[in-house]
């Protein structure tokens, strides 16, 4: 398991349109908090709020990256997009989790080992 550490929500997508944000189960609201994560899942936790969200790997299609998600540029910084479905619908989490893009690329090396990509 790795350490609580800062980082920031950017939103769920529906289907990768950037107009179309996922507002169930406590994704509606972006912004900075904290994150960690183990063997089975991502949790994310904004400041003010007693809840993670929460993304199992075992629902995750794919792990991208980028400079934008949701119609918010992250400053330059890498955004990780995890890919994944619940219930029907096929969902885009981006997420800045270290403001070092060496860093980046290790977090998503290390979350695609656990989700068997």
């Amino acid at each position: 398991m790795i350490e609580n550490r800062r980082g920031h929500y950017l939103g769920t997508e529906i289907n990768e349109k950037w107009w179309r944000r996922y507002v169930k189960d406590g994704f509606f609201a972006r912004g900075k908090g904290e994150y960690w994560f183990d063997n089975s899942a991502l949790y994310f936790r904004r400041y003010l709020t007693d809840a993670p969200i929460e993304i199992e790997f075992k629902d995750v299609i794919d792990v991208k990256v980028g400079k934008w998600h949701s119609g918010q540029w992250a400053g330059g910084k890498t955004v990780i997009k995890l890919l994944w479905e619940k219930d029907i619908e096929r969902l885009c989490s981006g997420f800045v989790l270290s403001p070092d893009n060496r860093e980046t690329d290790q977090l998503v090396k290390k979350i695609q080992s656990f989700c068997g990509q």
